[in-house]
């Protein structure tokens, strides 16, 4: 099978079976979902999830976050991952969007990267969910996923698998690639005992032909 049409057969099956994926952090505003992602850092998202009920209760945007000091916004995140450096980066990140931005999230991939606490990762999910742009988010699933599958080779960095999927990927399909990924990588994917057997792309996939059937066959060798 050649890589064109793996990534055909790939995403004709995500286009089915999710035709309408979306991000699973609960957000009403893109300031709300940038908190979000920053926080989500290393942390799932249904953690995240529990701490920005009461943080966005709080301080719903960036001219009230701006307001308070990072001691202010700890108590509501403690519970996450790196608590302080991201309670320190959202002060900041809400400072410098008021300061320069307006109070308005920005569209572009460098402007975003100059927000503290924003790396490639959470500017691309931003330009991706909110303004539609095919930036491809590269997580741990995307990653894993991505390389098992066999959509992307020899790749050793998130940005690496970026260029190699972006090439591969219709830009009009990459804002809803990058959820597939994610959510096949949460669900059916998983780093540790991947749900092989409930897998539709099994006929496409790297992993599966190559060490699945392999033990298969071994076993049925043994008497």
């Amino acid at each position: 099978m050649t890589i064109k049409e793996r990534y055909a057969r790939v995403l004709s099956f995500f286009e089915e079976s999710m035709p309408f994926p979306e991000t699973e952090l609960r957000y009403d505003t893109p300031f709300q979902l940038l908190v979000a992602v920053i926080l989500s850092a290393q942390c799932t998202d249904k953690r995240v999830n529990m701490v920005t009920a009461g943080l966005f209760e709080a301080f719903p945007d960036a001219r009230s976050m701006a307001s308070v000091s990072a001691d202010d916004i700890f108590p509501f995140i403690k519970s996450i991952s790196y608590p302080n450096n991201k309670a320190k980066h959202l002060a900041l990140m809400s400072r410098m969007l008021v300061e320069e931005f307006n109070c308005i999230v920005p569209a572009t991939v460098e402007q975003l990267l100059r927000l503290p606490g924003v790396g490639r990762k959470t500017a691309n999910v931003i330009a991706s969910v909110i303004y539609n742009k095919s930036a491809m988010a590269v997580d741990t699933h995307v990653f894993r996923v991505s390389q098992r599958i066999g959509l992307v080779r020899k790749a050793k960095t998130p940005l690496e698998v970026e260029k190699q999927l972006i090439k591969h990927i219709p830009e009009k399909l990459i804002p809803k690639a990058h959820h597939w990924l994610i959510l096949h990588g949460r669900y059916i994917c998983t780093a540790r005992n991947p749900r092989c057997h409930e897998c539709g792309l099994r006929a496409y996939c790297n992993y599966y032909q190559y060490r699945i059937r392999s033990k298969q066959k071994t076993t049925s060798l043994k008497v």
